[in-house]
Parts: structure tokens; sequence; C-alpha cells
């Protein structure tokens, strides 16, 4: 199965930088895709997930938020593919 992971954040969140690491390196190990979305660019996704922030999606369904459990990450990818 292909495996997605979103990172939901906003510009200055020093908590997404750290996110975007952790998703980063998760993705090339494990050889998925990822992407960013600004939730500043929706009304409705900064509606939902503005308190939240960074937000992690895998396809679509939200995993995790304000911080990136790596090995938490890791096993939910692995159990998807």
């Amino acid at each position: 199965m292909d495996v997605l992971i979103t990172l939901l954040g906003k510009p200055g969140c020093h908590l997404c930088d750290d996110a975007r690491e952790v998703i980063r390196r998760v993705a090339a190990d494990l050889g998925v895709r990822w992407e960013e979305r600004d939730i500043t660019q929706s009304e409705e996704d900064t509606r939902e997930y503005w308190e939240q922030i960074p937000v992690t999606l895998i396809n679509g369904v939200q995993h995790d938020f304000w911080r990136v459990d790596e090995a938490r990450l890791r096993k939910a990818v692995k159990e998807l593919r």
C-alpha cells in the first residue's frame, strides 16, 4: 500500500520544525512520500488544527499532534505497508 505522511503546520512554529525533521527521516528511511501543508492557507485547516499543530496525518488520518514520536510513526507506517 502507498503511504503518504502529511505534516500540518504553520510558519514560525518551532514544534513544526522538529516534527519536519522526524517525518523527513522516517519517510526517507522507509521509502514513503511526505508532504507539508500550511494551515494558514485554509480557513478549514486553521479552524480544525490551530490548537494542535504540528499535526501528523498518515494517508489522511490523524496520527499525532504537538510532538511526533519517531518510533510510533515508524511502526504505523510499517504496519500500513
